[in-house]
Formats: structure tokens, sequence, C-alpha cells
């Protein structure tokens, strides 16, 4: 496959834009609010004998969603490199998750199990798909343009995301002009989500190619049956990789590096609505209006830092995204009104595309490409780990000091301390360790 190929790259951005509509609008906008209001409700849902809140569900089903990722990552991206299979599975995921994400019309308020289903297997397959999308981004591009090609596929994603959620916003402002009630609105929303992935994915699937694999299958797996013997050469492959960690020490440390600061923009991220409405009392409006400016704003964002990256070197900017985030909770700690909640998110927007989009670059740039798509499995295995003790830590400060202000600011401690492991990252020794090979 030809690198920097514009068609090649251009499908590869738009699946970024396809799938960004459903994290976007159903799992951090719509999706929440209707489960907590209609489906469960304020009373909450009797199980077991326990009343469990909407919150406490929708919680647990994250994570469950996270921790399934977590065990497969890696040995779906050992078979898909081995079976020279990234496309094929990201199809699948996308196909399967965008069905999902439509059956979510058909849930009525009670429908509190079926919704959890619909909702637990959407999101497993957008956290799966992009395991095989990052993959790709070492084999699409040559090094010298890893981080502005990262950078425009996370731009492609705002714009996409954006402005499918700008629509989905709107039809609910809106849904008394046209007719309809706010949880209809809201329901068709989710709908044009699932509908938006599952079409722009089309991009992908035209301009989007990965070469055959030539490599057999090995002598040991010649008589299982093609679906086991893949499984087989995937665990076999992870194990090999493990036993060869030793040799991918500054990966390593990377990747210890990105789960602590990662858990800092993550908490960020799923908490700055609660904490805006929690703790400032803000209108919903003005916390969606954020959200969208935020999405906005992060396309500049992901192209800017892009482009430091090629002055000042890629780990030396995402060091420079990380003091920025640490003022940012800072900031976010004095903040009173609805107007410096807004200047929040415009700082917010700024560095998220900056600090997403070139993480990505440099562990790009430090992976074996023949097993990209194994190394970008344990790259969401810490993705989705580091996404665990930022909330945890941030709800027990909450509930021991009664403020959430003493929480956001105990953030910094997350990007102080990625931002010292990062200084002693080496890329070079680990490109060194990325020529020698996985196995």
């Amino acid at each position: 496959m030809e690198k920097n190929d514009r068609k090649t790259i251009f499908g590869w951005c738009m699946y970024d834009w396809a799938n960004s509509a459903y994290v976007t609008t159903v799992a951090v906008a719509l999706l929440p609010a209707y489960f907590a209001g209609e489906i469960v409700g304020p009373e909450g849902v009797m199980i077991g004998g326990t009343v469990y809140s909407a919150t406490t569900l929708w919680g647990f089903i994250v994570g469950l969603a996270a921790f399934l990722s977590f065990l497969t990552a890696p040995i779906l991206g050992a078979i898909s490199d081995f079976s020279a299979a990234k496309k094929k599975f990201m199809i699948t995921f996308a196909y399967t998750g965008s069905l999902f994400t439509i059956l979510l019309y058909f849930c009525h308020s009670g429908d509190v199990f079926k919704t959890l289903l619909f909702f637990f297997a959407a999101q497993v397959c957008f956290i799966s798909g992009n395991v095989f999308y990052d993959a790709f981004l070492p084999q699409i591009t040559s090094e010298d343009k890893m981080d502005w090609v990262s950078g425009k596929g996370f731009a492609y994603g705002y714009v996409g995301g954006g402005l499918q959620f700008a629509i989905a916003l709107g039809l609910v402002a809106g849904h008394a002009q046209l007719g309809l009630s706010q949880t209809m609105a809201a329901r068709i929303g989710i709908v044009m989500a699932g509908l938006w992935w599952a079409g722009f994915t089309l991009f992908m699937i035209k301009y989007l190619s990965e070469t055959p694999s030539e490599e057999p299958l090995p002598d040991r797996y010649r008589e299982w049956p093609t679906p086991l013997a893949y499984v087989g050469v995937g665990i076999s492959r992870t194990l090999k990789t493990f036993q060869h960690l030793g040799r991918f020490r500054h990966l390593v440390l990377f990747l210890i590096a990105y789960m602590m600061y990662n858990d800092g923009i993550q908490t960020v991220i799923n908490m700055a609505t609660i904490y805006g409405k929690e703790e400032l009392n803000l209108t919903t409006t003005s916390l969606m209006v954020t959200l969208l400016a935020i999405q906005a704003i992060a396309i500049f964002g992901a192209l800017i830092f892009s482009r430091l990256a090629g002055r000042i070197n890629t780990k030396r900017a995402v060091m420079v995204t990380l003091v920025l985030w640490s003022g940012v909770v800072i900031y976010a700690y004095f903040i009173e009104t609805t107007a410096e909640y807004f200047a929040l998110g415009v700082a917010v927007g700024i560095v998220l595309g900056g600090s997403q989009a070139l993480s990505r670059s440099l562990y790009g740039s430090m992976v074996p490409e023949e097993a990209s798509a194994q190394f970008y499995g344990f790259y969401t295995i810490f993705s989705k780990f580091s996404a665990i003790w930022g909330p945890l830590v941030f709800a027990i400060i909450r509930q021991v000091t009664g403020t959430a202000r003493l929480s956001i600011i105990s953030l910094i401690i997350f990007f102080i301390l990625g931002l010292v492991l990062l200084y002693f990252v080496d890329e070079e020794k680990a490109r060194e360790a990325k020529v020698a090979g996985a196995f």
C-alpha cells in the first residue's frame, strides 16, 4: 500500500467523521440524559432488592464495555495484523455498532435492560473499531507526516461529530416548532447518529485499502477450524510480545505516562458537564452550547499542535499540552459564571485536539508496523484502564469535602505525573526497538 496517498488518507479520516457522531451525540450528550430522565427516571430501578440510580447503571455499563475491550483488543489486533483484516474488522464493528445505535430508538420508558444492552453493544463496537482505525496510521503515512495526518483525522472527527450534534441539538431545541415531543426529538437525534455512522463509513470502504497478507498459518494451526486457528495465532502473538517487552521499555514508559495524563483528560471530559450543572448551577443550554464549541475549537487545536510538533518535535508538543491542561484545571477551580465556563470550554477544545492527536501519532512512530493493530490494542488497554482512577479520585474528594472545586484541581496531579514520565521517554531508542521487530 502506497503511503501518503491523498485518497487513502481521506478515506481513513472519514471513518473518524462517521463514528464521532455516535460518541458525541449518543454516548456523551443525548442518551445519558434520555436514559436518566425517561428510561429509568429519578426514582431509580429495583434490581435484586436494591434500588439503583441511572448514574450508577450508566457508570457500570460504560466500565463493562471498556473492560471487555480491555480484554480483547490486543488479541483481535494480533489476528488482524496476521490476516491483514483491519479493514474487515472496522467494517464489521462499524455496521454492528450503528445497527445497535439505531435500535436505541425503540427503547421507551422502563426499557432499562434493553437500553443498556443496545448501548453496551454499540459502545464495544465503537471502542473496538477504533483499535483498527488507529492501527492504520503507521501504514498509510510516513513518519514525517504522521503528526499532521493524525491531527487531520481528529479534525475530521470533530467536524463530523460536531455537525451531526448541532443538527440533533437543533432538533431537540426546536422540538415544539416541529410538532415533536422532546423525547421523540432525542430519539430521532440518536437514530440520525447511527445512520451517520453507517453512511459515512462508505467513504472508508471505498478509499481505504489494505495490502493482502502473504503470511501462511503456522503448521500447528493448519488442522484447526479457520476461526479457531486465527484466535490461536492472535493469542500466541500477544504472548510473544509480552515476552519481548524488555526491548520496548521506552514504549512501555510512554504508555504509562499516557495512562497518567489521559486519566486527567478523560476525567475533565466526563465530569465537566456535571461540574457545570451541580457546582456552578448552569443551564442545560449553556452546557450543550459549550460542548458544541469544544467540538468546533478542537478542530483547530488538533491542526495547530500538529504544526507545532513539526517545529519542536512531537514529544515536546505533547508536553506543552500537559502544561496547558494543568492551567485548565487551575482555572476551573476559580470560575463562577457562564462566560467563564465557556472560556474554559475554549481552552479545553484547544488542548484536547492537540493532546489526543499527537499522543496517537507519537505512539504510532514507535510501534512495529507489521504489528500495528496489536500494539494499538495495548494503547486501547492503557487508554481504557486510565479512565478508571480519575473519576474515582474526583468522586471521593467531592464526597469528603462537599465541593467539586477541590476535585477538579486535584486532577493536576495526573498531568504532572504524566509530564514527568514523558520527559524520560527516549523516542529514538523506542524507534530502534521498532526496527528490530515485534517478535
